[in-house]
């Protein structure tokens, strides 16, 4: 197999606005077709990451410009002191969790509000859903995934919370029909949604050879990101734990570059666009 490195193009980060945090690397309840993480046929994985090694992080980090928090996995919101991290991290800036929404009920919910509103900072979510139709989306997640994830959203959206919808375009469908009848599910769910609610990804194919086919894009999550795991510091989600992202083993000296060598970075690519990050309007 030949090297890409000499031909990929190199990213720099600008400024660290998105400190991703890797609550867990294997431990889910789901397991998605069109996930990037290779998950152990086992669901009882524990290699959650402890609440020490976030407030170590918190604190070497604490002179970047943070705007948001993001809460990932696997699915975050199975670690066993993820209210406890939720807290910590609105203490710094904004949250946003990144879930299927499995563990969310109006109880849930309702809890989940109280405790933005102890804090100055807003608690966001990304819920993963990935096709309009119930039938392609369970076929993608698992049966009743779909309707776990509508009742997740209107939950949330019940206490005034405004969820985003994160859709892998798995069937590579037109991104108007995608925003139509996404649009039509926002409207029966009564939620007062906008494309912003939407976020349309690329899918990453596993399969797909590493070749450099474009060097051009609009904005990447490695330029304004950087994910901590249980093991160091890496560039981006897709590169967690993955020796070609990693950037250091704490944010006292990380690495501001990052080749985009794999074909992890060629998806990020083709998207145009940051992936993972939300990008808040001024």
């Amino acid at each position: 197999m030949k090297s890409t490195i000499g031909l990929a193009p190199v990213s720099h980060l600008k400024a660290l606005n998105n400190l991703f945090i890797e609550l867990t690397a294997k431990n889910c309840n789901q397991r998605c077709k069109d996930c990037y993480i290779d998950f152990p046929l086992t669901k009882h994985v524990k290699d959650f990451i402890s609440i020490d090694t976030i407030k170590k992080a918190l604190d070497e980090s604490v002179k970047e410009p943070l705007n948001c928090i993001y809460l990932t996995g696997g699915e975050p919101m199975t670690h066993p002191d993820f209210n406890s991290i939720l807290r910590l991290c609105l203490k710094r800036c904004n949250v946003c969790i990144f879930t299927n929404g499995s563990s969310i009920n109006e109880k849930k919910a309702r809890f989940l509000k109280r405790v933005e509103d102890e804090s100055e900072y807003r608690i966001l979510f990304k819920l993963s859903i990935d096709h309009y139709n119930e039938i392609k989306s369970d076929d993608i997640r698992g049966r009743g995934t779909y309707r776990q994830t509508l009742h997740a959203a209107k939950c949330l959206s019940k206490y005034n919370f405004m969820p985003i919808f994160c859709v892998t375009n798995f069937y590579k469908e037109p991104k108007s029909i995608l925003l139509k009848e996404f649009g039509q599910i926002f409207t029966k769910l009564g939620i007062d949604a906008t494309e912003d609610n939407l976020v349309i990804n690329e899918y990453y194919d596993k399969k797909a050879p590493a070749e450099i086919s474009d060097t051009k894009w609009n904005s990447l999550d490695c330029e304004n990101s950087r994910i901590l795991t249980s093991k160091g510091i890496y560039s981006c989600p897709f590169l967690a734990n993955d020796h070609r992202g990693r950037c250091g083993s704490s944010f006292l000296d990380y690495s501001d570059k990052t080749v985009l060598e794999s074909s992890y970075c060629q998806t990020c690519i083709k998207n145009k666009n940051a992936m993972f990050a939300i990008e808040f309007k001024k």
